[in-house]
């Protein structure tokens, strides 16, 4: 009869791992090690941890061989994949050709393999090379990634360890303009959900300024434009918030009215310098996804009976952003000071 041979130090180790062990698999191995140590027969362990004679005499066995670890350790195997002898071949398609969806998956592996194979097939080999369903994005054609990445390393890294180590007020500067119009999106529900669509096209605007470091944002809210004046109203904003003596940097795009002279002018008197991004790069201003945020977590899926009801739920959606503490939880998550260029994925 096959006897467990175990040591003191082993059976409380088993002992904890059979409560603690993050592996419920694995408390299993440790419990029938456990009340084996203490003597119960083997029906009776089997009782307890709810395991075959059988698997009793192989973790016993597995102990003999490897210790602990070895009860820790899995080796199944599964069938070789029909399409293993191809993997290399149809990751290397996929890579350049990703599928709109399995059954198109499906028929370019039987077009270069002659393999047929079900859709959960399909998914499941889609999944061993690594890959999954992703939402496609946009980028603007005329983008230079290698011209972004520079500005990312030779610019903003540099601005943002300045910022944080006192040096230097940093902040990211773009406009948004908030349309009356219903922006739907997934949700969970048991039946689809409709949204009214509200009649006009009602607009209000907000230029804002978003502390790197802080998250704090400023922001000027019209409904008519936003020009060289806003920009201006908005800098001094900035200028009477800082700290006197510390130097500000505004990093902003390229929209026509806040290159043109007057600004620059007002800029330099108010010691305020522009960093001005490359063209067409939008992805390394950090307040585009503050207003994605906004998008999606206050206009996304609402009806607004009017004009009024929307500005409101704008001017209160921006005051929440410094004050409410669930709004500020989201940001910290959103708002990370890491830029990807379109260098790191590039286009098709």
């Amino acid at each position: 009869m096959l006897t467990l041979k175990i040591s003191e130090a082993d059976i409380e180790q088993a002992k904890y791992e059979r409560i603690h062990h993050p592996l419920a698999s694995v408390r299993k191995r440790m419990d029938v090690l456990y009340w084996t140590s203490q003597g119960c027969s083997r029906p009776k362990v089997s009782h307890i941890s709810g395991v075959h004679r059988n698997s009793i005499v192989n973790y016993i066995k597995a102990y003999h061989v490897g210790g602990l670890n070895q009860l820790r350790s899995f080796r199944y195997k599964g069938p070789d994949s029909r399409l293993s002898e191809h993997r290399l071949s149809m990751e290397d398609y996929f890579k350049v050709h990703p599928p709109r969806s399995a059954k198109q998956a499906r028929a370019a592996i039987m077009n270069m393999t002659g393999e047929t194979l079900s859709l959960d097939a399909v998914r499941n080999f889609m999944h061993k090379l690594g890959m999954k369903p992703r939402k496609a994005g946009h980028i603007p054609a005329k983008a230079n990634p290698e011209q972004q990445q520079a500005f990312v390393e030779d610019k903003i890294n540099k601005l943002i360890a300045k910022a944080q180590n006192g040096r230097c007020f940093l902040f990211f500067v773009d406009a948004a303009h908030f349309t009356l119009l219903p922006i739907v999106s997934m949700v969970w529900s048991f039946a689809r959900l409709f949204i009214k669509a509200a009649s006009g096209r009602d607009r209000i605007n907000v230029l804002g300024a978003l502390d790197a470091v802080s998250l704090k944002v400023y922001s000027v809210i019209n409904t008519t434009y936003v020009n060289a004046n806003t920009v201006v109203e908005l800098f001094n904003m900035l200028s009477s918030s800082c700290e006197k003596g510390v130097p500000i940097y505004v990093i902003l795009d390229n929209a026509r009215y806040q290159h043109c002279a007057f600004v620059k002018a007002w800029a330099q008197v108010l010691g305020i310098e522009l960093v001005f991004l490359p063209p067409y790069s939008p992805n390394l201003n950090l307040i585009e996804r503050l207003w994605k945020y906004i998008k999606k977590d206050v206009l996304g899926n609402e009806y607004f009976e009017s004009a009024t009801l929307f500005h409101q739920a704008i001017v209160k959606a921006m005051n929440d952003i410094n004050q409410c503490s669930i709004r500020k939880a989201d940001l910290a998550s959103l708002l990370t000071l890491n830029f990807q260029s379109f260098a790191q994925n590039p286009a098709r």
